[in-house]
């Protein structure tokens, strides 16, 4: 059975992770070939305007499986063979989702541990349902985060409160998820994808674009000097301002109606 499941609807792209008797793992089975596929698709269909990743059963994702780090004891697997499956494996799923200039919104429906919560703070909005639960617990089996959470989990909540959350590997309910601004919302279980294709909705409403310019930007500057943000966003400027969606919008606000964007 595949790791994801596709549902669209329109400019909205729904995908779940659908392994619930793995909790979701991300590591011993086709998740990381999927997941690329997934971003190298949506890349080419201009038709997406949204993603929402979300996961099936009662966890968001659990993460690297643990039974299967078993395998790491066998002293045939080298430091360098073990590195190497990292870059090749695991690693590529945050290089691919990077890439992917289409708006992610992630549907927290459940524990987010380890490998689970980097990859939530790698879309670019969090809603969680009141029964998720968000752990950077990779020192509690003696590792490390190998999937990039050392790069995004200080991202999305400040260094100070990702340090806290890496060096114990304590988990934190929904409600200190909003606090810290892990998550922009949280909801009843009943209502997390409702709200989260609501939110789709308001996003696919947009120029797509446009909207994906925007992404880039964001991204963008998160690891880039102003001056070169700047030349950046000139160049989309001077791309956005000769498509047909910018001369729609200006025109239907002039005439103050609804835009009818291509």
């Amino acid at each position: 059975m595949p790791f994801l499941t596709r549902e669209r609807d329109g400019a909205i792209l729904t995908v779940t992770m659908d392994q619930p008797a793995t909790r979701n793992a991300l590591t011993g089975n086709t998740a990381v070939a999927e997941f690329v596929q997934l971003c190298e698709d949506v890349r080419a269909d201009a038709g997406v305007k949204v993603l929402i990743l979300t996961g099936a059963g009662p966890v968001f994702s659990s993460g690297g499986n643990v039974k299967d780090m078993r395998r790491f004891f066998d002293e045939a697997l080298t430091p360098e063979l073990i590195r190497e499956e990292y870059r090749q494996g695991i690693q590529r799923i945050p290089l691919a989702l990077q890439q992917l200039d289409v708006p992610v919104i992630c549907a927290v429906n459940g524990p987010a541990i380890g490998a689970g919560l980097d990859l939530a703070c790698m879309c670019d909005i969090r809603i969680a349902s009141e029964t998720a639960t968000f752990a950077e617990s990779f020192v509690r089996v003696g590792i490390v985060p190998g999937d990039g959470g050392a790069w995004l989990l200080p991202r999305a909540v400040g260094m100070a409160r990702a340090a806290e959350m890496a060096f114990t590997g304590e988990a934190i309910d929904a409600r200190e998820a909003l606090a810290c601004g892990l998550v922009s919302r949280v909801v009843a279980p009943d209502q997390l994808l409702p709200t989260a294709r609501a939110l789709a909705g308001k996003i696919a409403a947009n120029p797509g674009a446009a909207m994906r310019m925007t992404k880039r930007l964001l991204r963008e500057g998160q690891q880039t000097s102003l001056a070169t943000l700047l030349e950046l966003s000139a160049a989309c400027q001077a791309v956005a301002h000769k498509t047909a969606d910018h001369r729609e919008a200006v025109t239907a606000f002039i005439e103050k109606r609804a835009p009818r964007f291509s």
